[in-house]
């Protein structure tokens, strides 16, 4: 085996495949990248065993061959060289050396059949949809899934497909995020949970990407193809819980108010607010939001006014804070609307711009029981 690449391009592919590594693994092959070299080609795949990504970069050769090369070690080197041809070749005591405008440098490489292949896509269903729409629609929801091993189907994001959309959701009992798209539609009606992991690596490399994405998706797996990458992964197994129950459908108090505002005003009245319950007070009363909080144990306290637009009747609502930033910090519109029942009941926030045509966001926070 022997190639010639780039340094600075083997480093971008090798940053983005990086996302699945774990920094301790129970098998030691996953320590490592597989190498497979075609003429004029090499793919590089990396895996966890749940999700597996590979990507295609061009390189000058005419050799084949394929082997199995310690990440980290070979990360760490290949990001410290300036922009320069490195050259890379098998040598005879299983070690593969990297020739740069410097130096050498040796890794031992570990047999190629060892690396665990990938589950094929059997039998599925495909759709197409652009890079930085699911992106967005990622980024909207993965925020509000659980960390409960307990409870892994609320762990991940929640696709449900069809002819009139596709909807994302993500919850951990707390907070809620419903994320509906009506301007891609699949050819057929499916559910599936997406774990996090593979999410948030497609996030970070599809963030205003305009290229098309093909997703391939059976029972088991889903397979999303765009450039030279592939990324495969195991879906969550199990039933995810009835979201649309705890939508309550009445809410006659309507506040329309300035996202920023009312961020600023929950992130600084919050500090005050007891460490344990992170509890803020939300009073409206006419035109004026009431923004308060009180930790009893040090006798400190905030109170801010802000001026809104409300229908409704008077009504005072406890928050958890933590919930409510995560929530507003992940809008990205000027304007909100909370729309509430009781103070019992969940509160829902919807933005009134600045999401895109065909685009719905539905936001769900619980209240929490105010001690008067």
């Amino acid at each position: 085996m022997k190639f010639i690449v780039s340094s600075t391009k083997l480093q971008r592919q090798l940053q983005t495949i990086s996302g699945v590594l774990n920094t301790s693994n129970t098998l030691p092959i996953l320590d490592h990248v597989l190498f497979e070299l075609a003429p004029q080609q090499l793919k590089i795949t990396a895996t966890d065993l749940e999700t597996t990504i590979s990507t295609t970069i061009k390189v000058e050769s005419t050799s084949e061959g394929k082997l199995a090369v310690p990440a980290k070690l070979l990360i760490d080197t290949v990001k410290t060289f300036p922009e320069q041809p490195l050259t890379f070749s098998q040598a005879d005591n299983n070690t593969l050396e990297i020739s740069s405008e410097e130096g050498k440098y040796a890794l031992a490489y570990a047999n190629a059949d060892e690396y665990p292949q990938a589950s094929d896509v059997v039998d599925a269903s495909s759709l197409t949809i652009q890079g930085d729409t699911l992106a967005t629609a990622i980024n909207n929801t993965i925020f509000a899934s659980g960390n409960d091993d307990l409870r892994p189907v609320m762990s991940g994001v929640f696709f449900q497909l069809s002819s009139s959309g596709m909807t994302f959701v993500a919850t951990d009992a707390h907070k809620l995020v419903k994320y509906e798209i009506t301007d891609v539609v699949a050819p057929e009606t499916a559910e599936f949970i997406m774990p996090k992991k593979p999410l948030n690596l497609l996030k970070s490399v599809l963030i205003g990407s305009k290229e098309d994405v093909t997703v391939n998706y059976n029972n088991s797996n889903i397979q999303f193809s765009f450039d030279d990458i592939v990324v495969i992964c195991r879906l969550i197994d199990g039933k995810y819980p009835n979201y649309e129950a705890v939508i309550p459908k009445e809410n006659p108090n309507v506040m329309s108010i300035n996202r920023v505002q009312l961020l600023n005003t929950v992130k600084r009245v919050s500090i005050f607010s007891n460490k344990t319950t992170h509890q803020i007070r939300l009073r409206i009363a006419g035109a004026e939001l009431h923004v308060s909080a009180e930790d009893i144990d040090y006798s400190n306290k905030a109170e801010e006014r802000l001026t809104c637009s409300y229908q409704g009747d008077d009504i005072q609502i406890g928050f958890n804070a933590r919930f409510l930033l995560e929530m507003l910090s992940n809008l990205s519109s000027d304007e909100i609307q909370l729309e509430l029942s009781l103070p019992n009941r969940a509160g829902i926030i919807i933005p009134v711009d600045g999401v895109g045509e065909g685009k719905q966001v539905t936001m769900l926070v619980m209240p929490v029981m105010l001690n008067n």
